[in-house]
């Protein structure tokens, strides 16, 4: 399925919304985080007070992980729950997705940022325990009813919405890369709506984060949560991923990482892979692009390098492993029109913010593709050369 059953968005949806959830289910079962839980209870108080609604509600402790999946489907049991809803952030919404396909329920996603698209897509990304990435699961259909509350959203983090910037951008670059070529319909159209998306953001953002609540700012929620959710709608598994989410996955295996938004990865993700096309190909579209993100990603405070992630202290070790994971037998990476090793992964991966090398080609590519472009600084730290500028 491309879209959601039925989608409704407007203020104080909230109060208004249960008659739309009893019409697919009288017992909801409410996943959402313990966060989640203490920051927008107010606000769903109208829905867990309406008479018509028997609700119970559960944690899905953080992560969206097999044996939370386990837990959360024994309590669907002990409650008879219909319907699920989902309200949190990408891993609340996609644990509700996957919970209800599992359970043969239908689905509800209430979204309480704009970091994902999470509350659209029919997909959901499975995590260990410890928060990192295993294994993505295609699911059938988006889900049967999407609320989106701005009066919700609004009280998210800007912080969130600008993850939810850097997430919908990486749509045009991967999607672009991966099918560009394609002469199939909705491909075509799913590649060119990520082009407008891209647009979009780069002309509305700014005036968006300024102006909270406003229509620039509703702009652009509705791009980050429901347009890029249209883009893999359309063109499915061919315009989702590439290399800057198979650097996300790579980087979740890294504890000092989880201090970050999936969208904050998933932005620097995308520097990095316009860094492999200007090393490996020797492509000076992408060393443009990659500067022109830079400028962007300061000016609404996106990460534009490992530092930024906070991780400039992480090991050549660390930094392998996660160099390893991104580059995996499954890893969408290898949608890329060429190959790519961890070694060259690696040395994207430290310079991010490098000048670009115009007119330097497969000779620089070489050069930086070599295991001395990583200056050791101990026999187990490594300088980030990321920092380097222009």
């Amino acid at each position: 399925m491309m879209a959601p059953a039925q989608v409704v968005r407007g203020v104080d949806l909230l109060s208004r919304v249960a008659g739309a959830i009893a019409r697919l289910g009288c017992r909801p079962l409410v996943v959402m985080g313990d966060r989640t839980h203490a920051t927008v209870h107010c606000q769903l108080q109208p829905l867990f007070n309406d008479p018509a609604l028997a609700i119970a509600q559960i944690s899905y402790g953080g992560e969206c992980s097999e044996s939370s999946l386990a837990q959360m489907r024994q309590v669907v049991a002990t409650h008879g729950a219909d319907v699920i809803v989902g309200v949190g952030g990408g891993k609340a919404l996609d644990a509700a997705k996957l919970l209800a396909y599992q359970c043969d329920c239908p689905v509800v996603t209430i979204p309480t940022s704009a970091a994902t698209c999470a509350a659209w897509t029919a997909l959901s990304n499975v995590y260990s325990e410890q928060g990192a990435f295993s294994y993505d699961v295609a699911l059938p259909r988006c889900p049967n009813l999407l609320v989106l509350d701005y009066d919700l959203l609004q009280t998210a983090p800007q912080r969130t919405l600008v993850a939810g910037i850097g997430d919908a951008l990486a749509k045009w670059y991967e999607a672009s890369v991966s099918s560009g070529h394609s002469d199939r319909t909705l491909i075509v159209a799913a590649v060119q709506q990520a082009r407008v998306l891209r647009d979009l953001l780069f002309q509305k953002s700014i005036a968006a984060l300024q102006s909270p609540g406003s229509e620039v700012w509703r702009d652009v929620v509705d791009a980050t949560v429901l347009l890029a959710g249209v883009i893999g709608g359309l063109g499915g598994a061919q315009c989702r991923t590439v290399a800057a989410h198979a650097v996300h996955n790579g980087l979740t295996h890294l504890l000092q990482s989880h201090g970050t938004l999936h969208g904050e990865k998933v932005a620097y993700g995308i520097l990095v892979q316009l860094r492999l096309e200007e090393m490996v190909q020797g492509n000076q579209l992408a060393a443009t692009a990659r500067q022109q993100l830079l400028k962007f990603y300061e000016d609404i405070g996106l990460p534009q390098s490992l530092t930024a992630l906070g991780l400039a202290n992480i090991t050549l070790a660390e930094l392998q492993r996660s160099a390893e994971v991104a580059c995996s037998t499954h890893s969408d990476i290898h949608r890329l029109p060429f190959e790519v090793t961890p070694t060259q992964l690696m040395a994207a991966m430290v310079s991010t913010t490098a000048p670009p090398s115009i007119g330097r080609g497969q000779e620089k590519s070489s050069e930086l593709n070599s295991p001395d472009a990583l200056v050791p600084t101990s026999p187990r730290r490594f300088t980030v050369i990321d920092e380097v500028q222009p």
